[in-house]
């Protein structure tokens, strides 16, 4: 019993370290432009998020915002989360994303999901260690202009 548990549970390792491997080394954009499109944004983005550019932040978030957080739960106000950015984040917090872990994909009719890992710096905490966390961003395109309607984050 003791041998087949250690077998189970070591196949199940292989495959799980397989797989995340398997797609982040062959993942290739289904669409090279949405991709570099989505990238773009998300650098306008978080260049504000980082400089506390709450206007860009506002232009890009759509009205109908929700924002899922592990630790903190569902924001569907974005008042509430430019409040927060103002309080927790300006002067605060450094976002980093980790290229090589993006990924895009079309969502018909509607826009693009964009999948991906980064670090948050804390310059509060200067010794904190910052350990990558994954990321999920819903963008919708609106009359050409691309809005964040759901954000999934994970730490």
């Amino acid at each position: 019993m003791k041998k087949s548990y250690l077998l189970l549970i070591s196949t199940l390792c292989f495959l799980s370290v397989r797989s995340q491997t398997k797609n982040t080394a062959t993942y290739i954009p289904v669409d090279k432009t949405l991709f570099e499109q989505i990238v773009a944004m998300d650098k306008l983005f978080f260049d504000a998020y980082n400089t506390c550019d709450l206007t860009t932040q506002d232009s890009i978030y759509s009205e109908k915002i929700e924002f899922l957080h592990d630790k903190a739960g569902l924001i569907t106000s974005k008042e509430e989360i430019l409040k927060g950015t103002k309080a927790n984040i300006c002067g605060k917090v450094t976002r980093y994303l980790l290229p090589e872990s993006v990924e895009v994909y079309p969502i018909n009719n509607y826009g693009a999901v964009e999948i991906g890992h980064h670090r948050f710096y804390n310059n509060q905490e200067p010794n904190a260690k910052s350990i990558p966390s994954k990321f999920i961003i819903v963008w919708k395109n609106e009359n050409g202009k691309w809005k964040i309607t759901k954000v999934i984050s994970l730490h």
